[in-house]
């Protein structure tokens, strides 16, 4: 991920009684090996936190947030009127009284330009220190402080080539959308003038419904509808972790080489509204994994999201109970009887 520029603003919030205060660096930080490090890490915590997923307003419709519109800063930088620090240190300017309504403690705040791949990012999160040990030369017990990135909860990226390009995305923009920060994620949208254009949690349980007709529908033996499973996770997962979207004609290629658009079409054609590319949600996608067991000449397989709803099992009697008989085995039974 070659960095175009690295630049830590400070901001100080001494006590609760007390406003905010920027302390903004003048110049950008020289490219080293450990800047990159630094934006490698930031990278993984971010992705690997619940977030928002959306799109600037048009500027009529910003309201307050119109008087001086992030865009016009983001687009003074692009077209060079401004320098990276003059962006920043704006950006920092709007997030000072998010951090006097909702949090309570100082911190830096990290800003990156850098591109993945063909793509060109601006990301910026608020990020707290910790006291921790460390080890010197002489092997003596020292005190050590680091950037606690585990714990940012006010951290935003924005897809520049897409907004620059103006590409018709609902989802250009993210931001952290932790739980029990949902009034903090609010502030910083309504800061920066932007609005969620998609639900990723909705867009990624549909998807994953989908699936589970697919495989239904399909009557696929027990492994192949394993693999499968395995394959689609694996997949969103990975583009999760990149902060990369889902891209259902992808994905369905990976889930049957010899027939590519197969799942693609059964989506299309059941309508379940879908939006061509889904930004994955990764607690959605911890919770999804397939229950298979096979013994005495019975076959049992289904997804873990059914348990406790059309599925029920029950310990004490060791029975599990179907509520939804599958349309096609209700039809074979009621031919049998």
């Amino acid at each position: 991920m070659p960095i175009l520029h690295c630049i830590v603003h400070h901001i100080d919030k001494a006590t609760s009684e007390q406003p905010a205060t920027l302390r903004a660096a003048g110049t950008p930080l020289p490219a080293t090996p450990l800047v990159d490090s630094l934006l490698a890490a930031f990278h993984d915590a971010y992705h690997a936190k619940t977030k928002a997923w959306g799109h600037f307003l048009p500027e009529q419709a910003q309201g307050e947030a119109a008087t001086q519109p992030v865009t016009q800063a983001l687009a003074d930088y692009l077209a060079e009127r401004h320098d990276f620090p003059a962006l920043t240190r704006a950006l920092a300017e709007r997030l000072l009284p998010l951090v006097d309504d909702h949090l309570s403690t100082s911190g830096h705040l990290l800003c990156f330009d850098y591109r993945h791949g063909e793509t060109r990012y601006l990301t910026l999160g608020l990020v707290h220190q910790r006291e921790g040990f460390g080890i010197d030369d002489a092997l003596t017990l020292v005190p050590a402080t680091q950037l606690n990135l585990a714990r940012m909860s006010l951290a935003l990226r924005l897809n520049l080539s897409q907004w620059q390009e103006g590409v018709a995305s609902r989802h250009y923009l993210s931001w952290i959308h932790d739980r029990g920060g949902k009034k903090l994620a609010e502030a910083l949208a309504g800061a920066l003038g932007a609005t969620e254009g998609i639900d990723a949690t909705g867009e990624t349980r549909t998807l994953l419904k989908a699936f589970s007709d697919f495989v239904e529908q399909e009557e696929l033996p027990e492994e192949q509808s394993r693999e499968k499973t395995e394959a689609l996770i694996d997949y969103a997962s990975a583009q999760a972790s990149r902060g990369e979207p889902i891209t259902l004609e992808e994905l369905s290629e990976l889930l049957d080489e010899q027939q590519p658009r197969a799942f693609y079409e059964h989506i299309r054609n059941a309508d379940y509204g879908l939006s061509p590319e889904i930004p994955p949600d990764k607690r959605t996608l911890r919770q999804f994994r397939r229950f298979t067991g096979r013994a005495g000449g019975v076959s049992i397989s289904f997804d873990s999201h059914l348990l406790g709803s059309s599925i029920e099992y029950d310990e004490q009697q060791d029975r599990l109970i179907i509520k939804q008989v599958p349309k096609q085995l209700k039809e074979q039974l009621k031919r049998q009887g």
